[in-house]
This record gives C-alpha cells, structure tokens and sequence, in this order.
C-alpha cells in the first residue's frame, strides 16, 4: 500500500507550526536579517506585527514583521508596499528567512 504524503511545505523552526506551501515560493534568491530568504506568495498560520517603512537593500519598503501564530517566533516580514516602481510586484508577499524555517513532507 502506498503511503499517503501531503502538500510539501515549511514550518516553524521553533514549534513546527506549518507556515507556508512550497508550491506558494516565488523565489529563493532574497536577503533576510539573517542570509538567505525566500519569498512567498502566501504564508498561514501568521501574525503580523505594526507597518512600519525600512530601508532595505532594494530601497525604501512598508512592511510588517511575520511571527509564527503559535509561538510568536519571528519569521520574517510581509511587504505592504513599495515606493519604487520596480519593486512593486513584492506588495502583500512574504519573505520567511530560511533559518527559520524547516522543510516538511519532502
């Protein structure tokens, strides 16, 4: 009989909590606080911290920290908005640094 397998996915590195699907990764090329990031479509199971305007490598953004809704572990952040044109397609996805991170069902 063949084992059933769900969805690949990622959770908190810290608890486990699922928070993001694979199929939602968009690109593994970004910079976090910490190396390496990917960013993300979609992320669940998430809580956003208060907007605030950081100045990132790719200039000036709006964005939320992301906290892992169980164990308020910090993820990363949500983009909710860019002030320059050519950034724009990162508004309402998510970065979750790949520290934080671990590879479910793979």
């Amino acid at each position: 009989m063949a084992e059933m397998v769900g969805p690949r996915l990622y959770s908190c590195c810290n608890c486990r909590n699922h928070v993001a699907l694979h199929d939602d990764v968009i690109s593994k090329a970004f910079q976090g606080r910490n190396g390496r990031a990917f960013l993300f479509s979609h992320a669940m199971n998430v809580s956003m911290g208060p907007k605030e305007d950081r100045h990132l490598m790719t200039g000036l953004h709006t964005v939320a920290d992301v906290f892992c809704s169980d164990c308020r572990e910090v993820l990363g952040w949500k983009y909710e908005r860019a002030y320059e044109e050519s950034q724009k397609y990162k508004e309402g996805k998510f970065i979750l640094e790949k520290s934080k991170i671990v590879k479910e069902n793979w």
